[in-house]
């Protein structure tokens, strides 16, 4: 009976050393890599990263060496570079093996390649988040996790994500590939492909919403953002300013930039009928004012009013004195 736990024992062990030093072998093989479980989830190497090197028996090459900006790395006691750029750990420590075996360096190497940090697949996340920052991709990466990365959207934060990422064409040359995605959708999962997935190299920038200015007879006057789409309209910008303060005029007035001459159109508005009903909601564009002057003849005759029972206050007590 000791005996046969021994053995399970012995079994359970060998299973557990087995299942520790496996490799996952991409396209174009590799020699056998002994992994500590401490690197990183294995992605193509890029330019400026940095790889863990080990030779069995080899202690001159057990060193940390960082890719060349035009992806190579040079080890010692070799006469040639070695291109490490685009490829994955395990291919890397094929071609090592082959490089140390072709100069003679090695007989029969057995390397092990791991990826200490990355630097080659930098994402941006900039705008109106909450806290921009750059990182590493690393791993499954999406665009919700770059947003989680930056802390969140801010509360001004506009209605579409920019995406942009550098794309080689087939002669060589550079292009911008830019993607807007709609924030409302991503966020409640209307369709996951807006989830993009992200392999570094991605600038991700949140443009602030745009803004409409409230003035005149309202209860808060200001600049609110235009957070639910691109238009807004007078209905709800009477609404985020608390609505209308007292003696409103019956009309109200839009100053709108149109064309590129910089100046304002002065658009008229029925605002007694759109607040009645009578007339449909009028859409508000971003940088458009909407002002609402005095009623001044309402405002006219609460100043006489006003006055007139100043002077018959006034009137009453001076006869209240005389009688004293």
């Amino acid at each position: 009976m000791r005996f046969l736990a021994i053995s399970l024992l012995a079994v359970f062990v060998a299973s557990t050393a087995s299942a520790q030093q496996g490799t996952v072998n991409h396209e174009g093989g590799g020699v056998t890599s002994f992994s500590d479980g401490s690197n990183l989830p294995a992605e193509k190497i890029g330019p400026n990263d940095l790889i863990g090197l080990t030779v069995h028996n080899e202690p001159d090459f057990t060193r940390t060496v960082r890719v060349g900006a035009n992806g190579d790395i040079r080890l010692p006691m070799l006469m040639n570079h070695i291109h490490a750029a685009g490829l994955y750990p395990d291919q890397l420590e094929t071609a090592i093996a082959k490089a140390l075996t072709d100069e003679e360096v090695v007989i029969d190497p057995i390397v092990t390649v791991s990826v200490v940090e990355y630097r080659s697949r930098p994402i941006s996340v900039s705008g109106a988040v909450k806290k921009p920052v750059t990182f590493q991709a690393s791993g499954n990466v999406t665009l919700l996790d770059a947003i989680a990365q930056a802390e969140g959207l801010a509360d001004n934060a506009g209605a579409e994500i920019l995406v942009s990422k550098k794309s080689s064409a087939v002669n060589g040359d550079t292009t911008m590939l830019i993607r807007r995605i709609p924030v409302h959708g991503l966020i409640n999962g209307e369709d996951p492909a807006l989830n993009l997935q992200l392999e570094g190299g991605e600038d991700i920038r949140v443009p602030e919403a745009g803004r409409v200015f409230v003035l005149g007879r309202v209860k808060k006057p200001g600049s609110f953002f235009i957070t639910d789409g691109s238009e807004s309209s007078v209905m709800k910008a009477l609404a985020l300013s608390d609505g209308l303060d007292t003696f409103p005029s019956t009309k109200a007035y839009i100053y709108r930039v149109e064309g590129g001459t910089g100046g304002r159109n002065e658009i008229p508005i029925e605002l007694k009928k759109i607040m009645d009903r009578k007339s449909p909601d009028v859409p508000l564009m971003a940088n458009d004012i909407l002002y609402i002057p005095d009623a001044t003849g309402a405002r006219a005759r609460m100043k006489v009013l006003e006055t007139s029972i100043g002077i018959a206050t006034g009137v009453g007590l001076a006869m209240l004195y005389i009688y004293h």
